[in-house]
C-alpha cells in the first residue's frame, strides 16, 4: 500500500498592501476575506493541514479564529513588495520540517484575493496528483478564445495564431487562476523555487471569477453575493 500523502492548504496572507489597505482581512458579505479561502480549503476533504503564512499579528489572530493554523509568524525579509510567491511557500514547507518534522508531499495554493473558489476543484487537483505520479502540478484555468499581443520592442506581435473566425471552431488558450486552486509536489518548490511543473494537469473554469484589488473589485463582490442566486453557493 502506497504511503499516505501529506497534503497541505499554503495560505499567504501579507500585512502590507499598497492598494487595498488590510485587505485579507477586509469584510466580504460579513465575514473577513481571508475567511472565504480557509473556509474552501476546510470543505476540501483531501486536505490535511491549513496553515496561514502572515508577518501580520492581526492576520495571524483572525485566521486562527477562522480555523486555520498560524504556526510562525513569517520573517520580515519574506513579507516585502519583491518577496516571491515561491520564496515563501518554500519557507513554509522548510519550517513545517525543521520544527515539526512534518513532510509536505503535495502543497495546495490558493489566494485570498482570487473569488470565487470551489473546494471540489481543490479535492480534483489533489485526486489528480494522488493518481498520476507523472503530473507535477494541477491548477485551475479558464479558458479563453480571445486574441492576444505583447509589446516586443517597438511593435507588436500577436501571441495567438489563429485567424479570425466563429468562437466555437478556435482552439482554446488557458489562463492561470492558480489562485483558485492549485496542488503541486512540495518537493518541486523545495528544489527548484517552481509553482508549476512541466507536466500539468488543468481543470477548466467557466465561471466568472474576481481578483480583489481596489474597493471597487471589493463593492463588486460584494454585490454579486448579496444580490445575484447564481453566487449564493459562494457564501459562508
Amino acid at each position: 500500500m502506497a504511503a499516505k500523502k501529506n497534503v497541505v492548504a499554503v495560505i499567504l496572507a501579507r500585512g502590507g498592501s499598497k492598494g487595498l489597505l488590510h485587505k485579507n482581512i477586509l469584510p466580504l458579505a460579513g465575514k473577513p476575506l481571508i475567511q472565504h479561502t480557509i473556509h474552501a480549503a476546510q470543505k476540501a476533504k483531501l486536505v490535511d493541514r491549513i496553515i496561514v503564512s502572515t508577518d501580520d499579528e492581526k492576520i495571524a489572530e483572525v485566521a486562527k479564529k477562522c480555523g486555520a493554523e498560524v504556526p510562525f509568524i513569517r520573517p520580515k525579509e519574506l513579507s516585502q513588495d519583491n518577496t516571491t510567491t515561491e520564496d515563501a511557500l518554500k519557507h513554509a514547507i522548510l519550517w513545517l520540517k525543521e520544527n515539526e518534522n512534518y513532510n509536505v508531499n503535495i502543497l495546495v495554493f490558493m489566494q485570498i484575493t482570487d473569488l470565487f473558489k470551489r473546494p471540489e476543484y481543490i479535492e480534483k487537483a489533489v485526486r489528480m496528483l494522488l493518481d498520476d505520479e507523472k503530473l507535477d502540478s494541477v491548477f485551475v484555468a479558464y479558458p479563453d478564445y480571445k486574441h492576444y499581443w505583447k509589446k516586443d520592442g517597438a511593435r507588436f506581435i500577436r501571441l495567438t495564431k489563429e485567424s479570425y473566425g466563429p468562437r466555437q471552431f478556435k482552439e482554446r488558450i488557458y489562463r492561470e487562476d492558480t489562485g483558485l486552486g492549485c496542488a503541486t509536489r512540495a518537493r518541486l518548490i523545495t528544489e527548484s523555487g517552481r509553482r508549476l511543473g512541466d507536466n500539468v494537469g488543468i481543470i477548466e473554469n467557466n465561471d466568472f471569477m474576481i481578483d480583489i484589488h481596489t474597493e471597487l473589485d471589493l463593492w463588486i463582490a460584494n454585490k454579486l453575493l448579496d444580490e445575484r442566486p447564481e453566487f449564493k453557493k459562494y457564501r459562508i
